[in-house]
């Protein structure tokens, strides 16, 4: 008995890796819950593991009387006396109880609860303490089993859950196999899963790069952003802090050899290595390779840029679904808008200016209205509701009205001078840039060789 509780506790503590004083404890506990239930709460009861025979003691403490009264807290001296010959009357005495055995079956399943419990506790303290610092890194496991969508991971020491949010939509892994994710949250509970994995976030691909080039691990070269439609493309933009060290060419490797694992792992999604710059014509003309970009007007107040691409370049700016000029935006952090070289110069006649400049018409608006031969504002003058509602499809015959309106008022406006400039898109204070093909022949980014977009990409 005495090496039996000795050799659990030793053992129990060393395959969960918690201090044995925490099992100790908790035995302790569950033996006093049980010890209340059998005897009752009124007595004065204490446990101890007694460590040199390996065993609980139970001991009960009642005053010493004359007379009793109560026998859950007294005893007589006499009694107390064959127990301590020293004894004294009001003395407090400490007496060795039953074996805890004897507890009764009630007594002990209560005891197991509370073991279990503790145990859990401990565990749950344990594991949180071993992966805290590991929040953020990425974590390779072996899919156990799948629960109404989400992935349990088992990493070992314990299980982790890959939410269904979290996972890859194009789903390959199947029981039994090996998988690495990005380690998101580490939770302190008992109820929930303590690790929560993602292998969406964009941190995931940062952290795939991280480990495959060692440039990045020693700080040459810096991630500066990276942007993800998991499963489908990325880009990630890069920074050499050394002159010597292309920051493209070190993230490629040797015949595409890193990117291509971080693309293996990521199951085929395409990547995209951007140059960083801190200029924002060179950076967005960079993140929309492979399209070849004409003009690029920046305004710095509003954080957007206006893009002019060639015409047969246009779908492939965009991408997609607009893919591409989608991840562009999130790299940059700037709204983008793509144009073609006919539409911008569309834009800027005199005629669409006029009808830009009228209350309520956006860019939008004005290129349906120039699209369908409305293209100054004194077209607007010489239309009827009927005309206008045919055209723009929310317009009703009272704001068809109301537009025809305004346009006259701003035309009178403008022969009286009261008026005589019309708003343009961006005024002379925003930067405009240069044209593409003045720049530096390092403006155009190397790409992965499975990031490159074709003719095909049609947006």
């Amino acid at each position: 008995m005495i090496t039996d509780l000795k050799r659990i506790i030793d053992q129990i503590s060393r395959d969960k890796g918690f201090d044995k004083k925490l099992l100790i404890e908790a035995i302790e506990e569950a033996v006093y819950s049980a010890a209340n239930k059998r005897y009752g709460a009124r007595r004065d009861i204490d446990v101890r593991y007694n460590e040199e025979f390996g065993e609980i003691e139970l001991f009960q403490f009642r005053t010493v009387v004359e007379e009793v009264e109560d026998e859950q807290t007294q005893v007589d001296l006499e009694e107390a006396k064959s127990l301590d010959p020293d004894v004294q009357l009001n003395d407090e005495l400490g007496s060795k109880m039953d074996n805890v055995a004897d507890l009764g079956r009630i007594a002990a399943q209560s005891a197991k609860q509370v073991i279990i419990q503790k145990m859990k506790d401990a565990e749950s303290n344990v594991i949180y303490e071993m992966y805290k610092d590991r929040q953020g890194d990425i974590i390779n496991g072996i899919v156990q089993r799948f629960e109404r969508g989400n992935m349990i991971v088992n990493l070992g020491r314990t299980d982790a859950v890959l939410p269904k949010a979290e996972q890859m939509p194009r789903r390959s892994f199947r029981q039994g196999d090996r998988i690495r994710a990005y380690l998101l949250e580490v939770r302190q509970t008992v109820h929930e899963p303590q690790l929560i994995l993602s292998r969406k976030c964009d941190e995931f691909l940062i952290k795939l790069f991280t480990v495959e080039v060692p440039e990045i691990s020693e700080g040459i070269v810096k991630i500066i952003k990276a942007c993800r439609e998991p499963g489908a493309r990325a880009k990630i933009a890069v920074l050499s802090t050394e002159p010597d060290v292309d920051p493209v060419g070190a993230c490629v490797g040797m015949k595409g050899s890193r990117v291509q694992n971080v693309v293996q792992e990521l199951q085929g999604e395409k990547i995209d290595i951007v140059p960083w710059s801190p200029d924002p014509a060179k950076y967005v003309s960079n993140a929309l390779a492979p399209a070849q970009i004409s003009l690029v007007v920046v305004d710095e107040d509003k954080k957007t840029l206006l893009v002019i691409v060639p015409d047969d370049q246009l779908s492939l700016a965009i991408g997609r679904g607009g893919q591409n000029v989608r991840l562009a935006s999130q790299l940059l952090g700037w709204r983008i808008d793509v144009k073609s070289e006919t539409k911008y110069g569309k834009m800027m006649e005199e005629g669409f200016q006029t009808l830009v400049a009228l209350p309520g018409i956006n860019d939008k608006l004005a290129e349906k209205l120039y699209d369908a031969g409305l293209s100054s504002a004194a077209d607007i003058v010489d239309s009827t509701p009927e005309e206008l509602c045919g055209i723009i499809d929310d317009y009703d015959e009272d704001m068809a009205a109301m537009l025809i309106s305004s346009a006259e008022s701003w035309l009178d406006n403008q022969e009286s001078g009261q008026d005589a400039s019309v708003d343009l898109p961006f005024d002379d204070e925003k930067q405009v840039s240069g044209t593409i093909d003045e720049k530096v022949e390092d403006n155009t980014p190397a790409q992965a060789p499975v990031a490159h977009d074709d003719g095909e990409d049609n947006g």
